[in-house]
């Protein structure tokens, strides 16, 4: 992640227009989002296909792909769905079936699934309706798996990027560096989890962790900094900014490093009767 709040950590409301706007902007450069976003565990993506009553499996916000190429590697069979026609196309050249809609207004025509997916993206579902329409798409006993990558950094850099946001983003009230990650996605986890329990069709909501660590040089970490959808809407001046003093900062650590990341997953299964 940048020197950014994640993307959705912010918010635990459903997502307002300018937010959805901000969902179908990523497609901008598709190729370095495929390359630079962080993969998710392989035991969370077992866990997962193994918690479900089948193979078939809906991937919400599928992007280019990154989960859903994951979870067929797993034996699944993936439809993905996405807002943003240029990730959709980006997701098919890499042989992911894949649809555009938002997951609300997407019609499933008669089609259901073992599992519905979303990496990353269920911050720009309404929670409520989101819930009831994977229920509606979800085979009884199918599972709704919600997760997200959460970066779990040393103190040390912490410290670093934190020092890096505040003297170039001065005026940017969340620095996602000045408390552990994870606090900023206690509203976000916990919302999810109470739009699951709102549709009224699923078992209480579970929550798994699964903790991890990605090796990290200077331009790797660089790479992905404009893939966040807050630096997509910074000005190119300030976002060069930002990229010379990440860069500087890395550079001062030694020109790499290591970044711990846990997995949190928020799922429940969809009762028999759907009710």
């Amino acid at each position: 992640m940048p020197t950014l709040p994640p993307d959705g950590a912010q918010s635990a409301t459903p997502a307002s227009h300018q937010e959805r706007r901000m969902a179908e902007s990523f497609g901008v450069d598709a190729a370095r989002y495929d390359r630079a976003r962080p993969r998710y565990p392989e035991a969370l993506v077992r866990r997962i296909a193994a918690g479900s009553p089948g193979p078939s499996v809906l991937d919400v916000g599928c992007g280019t792909g990154i989960a859903a190429r994951q979870f067929e590697a797993a034996g699944c069979h993936v439809l993905g769905l996405d807002v943003d026609a240029r990730m959709a196309a980006f997701a098919r050249r890499g042989g992911v079936e894949t649809e555009v809609a938002a997951f609300e207004d997407w019609d499933a025509a008669g089609r259901v699934f073992d599992a519905v997916v979303a990496g990353q993206t269920w911050h720009w579902v309404d929670p409520v309706a989101g819930a009831a329409k994977a229920a509606r798409v979800l085979r009884p006993d199918g599972r709704l798996a919600l997760f997200w990558n959460v970066p779990a950094p040393s103190p040390e850099i912490a410290a670093a990027f934190h020092d890096v946001h505040q003297r170039v983003l001065p005026h940017e009230p969340l620095n996602q560096w000045a408390k552990p990650a994870l606090d900023g996605h206690v509203a976000l986890l916990a919302t999810a989890a109470d739009g699951i329990r709102r549709a009224g069709a699923f078992d209480e909501p579970e929550e798994w962790r699964f903790t991890w660590e990605r090796s990290y040089t200077r331009d790797a970490w660089l790479d992905q900094i404009p893939t966040s959808g807050v630096a997509a809407r910074m000005p190119a001046a300030t976002l060069r900014e930002l990229m010379a003093a990440t860069g500087a900062a890395i550079d001062a650590m030694g020109g790499a490093f290591t970044m711990p990341y846990t997995s949190v997953v928020v799922t429940a299964r969809r009762t028999a009767t759907g009710s």
